[in-house]
């Protein structure tokens, strides 16, 4: 059994010296050291404890549904960490650093909501909670990868990685970042 000086998930990459710039979002982010990001639902029927899940695996879980690998959640771990290790091919960092950074910059800061007044229904403009916007950058990340892949020769944890590395560097070529600009920007003009 590896010590906890030594844990590193899927045995080759470091999550203590990865930083979260979001201050909001530093406690929705688990990055605990585990050998394989894991949990098997533990977490499933407390309310509010997926932010006790790891990020990796929370990213696998949004790879899985819907579709055809729906529940292969092995086959999704394995997409991860192909893609992470592409990324750390292609940049030379901490891929664990990268999804990081991809997950800040697509969690949209400020949404839309309906509010009725008698009959009446309207949008209105709110900040976003901080789980809430971690749950919707994944989402979109995932959302992103898929229409990606589709129709595509290349495989999935290649796009995935490119997904991610467009993502952390917030470049409007991801759609992603296309995505959460979008929701952003719905959300101003219904101030």
């Amino acid at each position: 059994m590896a010590s906890a000086e030594e844990m590193k998930i899927f045995g080759l990459w470091d999550c203590k010296e990865i930083e979260v710039k979001d201050i909001s979002l530093v406690r929705y982010i688990n990055l605990t050291e585990r050998l394989v990001p894991h949990s098997a639902g533990r977490h499933e029927h407390k309310r509010f404890h997926k932010s006790f899940v790891h990020i990796i695996e929370r990213l696998a879980n949004k790879l899985m549904s819907p579709g055809k690998n729906t529940g292969k959640k092995i086959l999704a771990l394995n997409v991860v960490k192909s893609a992470l290790q592409i990324i750390e091919l292609k940049t030379g960092s901490n891929p664990i650093q990268v999804l990081v950074d991809a997950i800040v910059n697509c969690a949209p800061r400020e949404e839309t909501t309906r509010i009725s007044y008698g009959g009446i229904v309207y949008h209105t403009a709110v900040d976003s909670a901080p789980q809430r916007r971690v749950d919707v950058a994944l989402r979109l990340l995932a959302q992103s990868v898929r229409k990606a892949s589709f129709n595509n020769v290349r495989t999935f944890d290649e796009i995935l990685a490119e997904q991610l590395i467009l993502a952390s560097t917030n470049n409007p070529n991801s759609n992603a970042i296309k995505r959460k600009q979008d929701i952003e920007r719905v959300a101003l003009s219904a101030r």
